[in-house]
């Protein structure tokens, strides 16, 4: 077994644990968890999560919001989605990227994230498509936007890169920002 599925399989065991459901033993900070891997392995990971999310569970469940997926409901609501390549060749690519950013604030991906009632004890909050929405949202801005909104159950961001403890970097390649609430999850 290659070690990427040795350590998805630690998942589900940190997941069982009522400690990391809790957020017990973080010295009262919020349940921010990062799980890096190496981009290669981005199919391997997105099964993985599909199977997790996908099985019955008594003791933990998994909220996945994928934020590449949001990115494009919120330019789809705003109906903008057509009109990006006219907005490319006309303003150029800086332009356009500040556009859907003003377009997808990070409080306008809070609101698509949101869900009630939250499960405490229990909710797991997976955060996926962080690689597939880079540069439009950047991990660390909706890290920050987030931690009120969901300060009662653990959330874990799949990243495609590393993290130190204080950077992200997103495919190994891209200073993602400085990040120093979230935990390494394994």
């Amino acid at each position: 077994m290659s070690d990427i599925k040795v350590e998805l399989d630690r998942i589900r065991e940190r997941l069982s644990d009522e400690n990391f459901l809790t957020n017990k033993g973080l010295s009262n900070e919020v349940g921010i968890h990062v799980f890096c891997y190496d981009p290669k392995h981005e199919l391997i990971v997105r099964d993985f999560i599909t199977r997790l999310t996908s099985e019955s569970s008594d003791i933990f469940r998994i909220i996945e919001r994928d934020m590449y997926n949001i990115f494009l409901s919120i330019i789809e609501d705003e109906d903008v989605l057509d009109d990006i390549p006219v907005l490319e060749s006309e303003e150029g690519k800086e332009s356009l990227l500040e556009t859907l950013q003003n377009i997808a604030s990070p409080d306008v991906f809070l609101e698509k994230m949101r869900y009630e009632p939250h499960e405490p004890g229990k909710d797991v909050l997976f955060l996926t498509g962080i690689g597939k929405v880079h540069p439009f949202m950047r991990s660390h801005i909706m890290l920050n936007t987030m931690q009120k909104a969901f300060s009662d159950i653990p959330i874990v961001m799949f990243y495609p890169g590393t993290f130190n403890g204080k950077d992200l970097s997103l495919f190994d390649s891209f200073f993602d920002g400085n990040y120093y609430r979230a935990f390494n999850l394994l």
